[in-house]
């Protein structure tokens, strides 16, 4: 009896849609350094559109193309982010399970990076009430947190399955 290999669609469905299930190290490492490079990309965008989502209104009109092409873009960048986060998530509970561990220390490195970001973002907006040193903790929990899920997630073995 010949085995169907799964279409894309279908492939993609139980990756990144569910949590129920498990992968190995391989798919894991392929789909999470997709997801960087994403990533990457998407922000080296905005890195390029951010001058232009500050203005000034005094010296420049009320409706700027550039602003409002910053602002349009920033929307889908954030909407991106989520759902890049939230598949990530998908893939990584997956490989928990398979390491034996459970599926919902998938969530921290996703709100690591939400918590980082947002330290960053928040930090120079309220510096006299929110010490940096709360940023730099924030980017080293996140760093100690992606180790973890590399060294765990990418390059140890499954768990010895009891079925």
């Amino acid at each position: 009896m010949a085995l169907i290999a799964p279409t894309a669609s279908a492939r993609a469905n139980f990756l990144f849609r569910t949590d129920e299930g498990r992968i190995d190290a391989k798919t894991w490492r392929i789909y999470t350094a997709g997801f960087c490079l994403a990533l990457l990309v998407l922000t080296a965008i905005w890195l390029v559109l951010a001058p232009y989502a500050h203005r000034d209104l005094g010296s420049s009109p009320f409706f700027a193309m550039s602003t409002m092409a910053a602002y349009i873009y920033l929307l889908l960048y954030a909407f991106a982010i989520l759902l890049i986060g939230i598949c990530h998530y998908n893939l990584s509970a997956k490989r928990w399970r398979d390491r034996g561990k459970p599926a919902a220390l998938a969530a921290l490195l996703p709100l690591a990076v939400l918590f980082a970001g947002a330290a960053h973002w928040l930090q120079p907006r309220v510096a006299e009430d929110m010490p940096f040193f709360y940023v730099i903790a924030c980017d080293l929990l996140l760093a100690a947190i992606i180790v973890w899920n590399i060294v765990e997630l990418a390059a140890l073995p499954a768990a010895l399955k009891a079925d």
